[in-house]
């Protein structure tokens, strides 16, 4: 049984099946959209601030994913290159996020566009690249699975 704190080298993202290329970090962000309601006070309240509260519903959920990486000349995984062929023809790519383990399954997986990829080229420095990925469609969101840990272990 693991304890502690994740760290975060267990936590991995593969896009259409290969590894996050020479991957430094990746980020993700689960967001709700909604809508707000103002309703009146009821008759018998005084108006006050009720009626300065409003009400909120979920009317969407949306998943995004920033990768970051190492530019390396002979890539076997999803670096650079394999994100630009697919950003270029505005192709979606299938997306996971899962723990570090022979039997891992993914706690977040689906269909995504990339939105944008950046190249950073300092002098004298290593050249990094960054990936965000927004999804098409549904998402699986597995709970159970985000620590990596099998029933029993």
């Amino acid at each position: 049984m693991k304890e502690g704190y994740v760290n975060g080298s267990d936590l991995l993202v593969s896009i259409d099946g290969n590894a996050s290329g020479h991957s430094t970090s990746h980020t993700s962000t689960f967001s709700s959209e909604t809508k707000e309601r103002a309703v009146k006070p009821k008759a018998t309240e005084q108006s006050g601030s009720a009626g300065l509260f409003k009400e909120k519903t979920v009317t969407g959920l949306s998943v995004q994913v920033k990768c970051e990486g190492l530019r390396f000349y002979s890539e076997t995984e999803s670096g650079m290159k394999a994100l630009l062929a697919k950003w270029k023809v505005g192709g979606t790519v299938e997306l996971k996020s899962f723990a570090r383990s022979s039997d891992a399954k993914p706690y977040l997986s689906g269909c995504f566009v990339i939105s944008s990829i950046e190249e950073n080229a300092p002098a004298g420095d290593d050249t990094t690249y960054s990936a965000t990925f927004d999804n098409s469609g549904p998402v699986t969101v597995d709970e159970e699975n985000i620590d990596g840990l099998v029933s029993g272990s």
